[in-house]
């Protein structure tokens, strides 16, 4: 006897998450303006907070970020504003395209302080060291993520640098991350939770410091 599907709890959200498989399915030279769209997805501002969380990070005028995996800059201006116009954001992704439209959209609001960096898969190419490595929604999507974050903290990072992570939590989507793994890979590339903010209903936010300059397991 087959029981009735039971539907999903967050139907919006399983459904942008649908359009965002497909986006990331579609070669590099895609629709950008797709690719915005299933980054975004339904009503996000309302879920994801993100003045809030902007916020609650403290950023010092001047501050050096880099927003890990920042697709169509949903963050990026955000956090450019919040670091005003001595601060620097790199917006940082794989997709040339993404990129291209960051770059035009900042130019467009007025924001000097933005730059668009092409990442490896492996590497975020940050031309200078930061104060802050933000990512969102991006961390799930990484491998072999303590030698990735063991690299950024030997290379990108500023003395007393921080690392905060927005993922989406196990019980909303699979695509997502147990927020146990997410303090057991950066213990282990060398970091500490500093705080933990839980406004968010869908996502784990974490803030991670450097503690440790032999971490527990070295870069490959």
């Amino acid at each position: 006897m087959k029981h009735p599907r039971r539907p999903a709890r967050h139907p919006h959200l399983a459904r942008a998450l649908a359009l965002l498989a497909l986006g990331l399915a579609l070669p590099l030279g895609g629709c950008t303006t797709a690719k915005r769209f299933m980054y975004e997805g339904f009503g996000r501002d309302a879920w994801q907070q993100p003045d809030r969380v902007v916020a609650d990070l403290a950023l010092a005028p001047g501050a050096k970020v880099a927003d890990l995996g920042s697709g169509g800059g949903y963050f990026t201006f955000r956090l450019a504003r919040a670091v005003g116009n001595s601060g620097r954001v790199y917006a940082v992704d794989v997709d040339a395209g993404m990129n291209e439209h960051v770059a035009e959209e900042a130019a467009e609001q007025g924001l000097a302080n933005v730059t668009s960096v092409l990442a490896a898969a492996d590497d975020p190419r940050l031309p200078e060291r930061v104060d802050l490595v933000f990512t969102c929604n991006t961390y799930h999507h990484l491998s072999e993520r303590v030698a990735y974050f063991t690299r950024v903290r030997e290379r990108y990072l500023m003395p007393g640098a921080r690392i905060a992570v927005v993922d989406f939590r196990p019980e909303v989507t699979n695509h997502s991350t147990p927020r146990e793994t997410i303090e057991q890979e950066l213990t282990a590339a060398g970091f500490r939770l500093e705080k933990s903010f839980d406004d968010l209903e869908r996502q784990h936010f974490l803030v991670f410091t450097v503690v440790a300059e032999n971490p527990e397991e070295p870069a490959r």
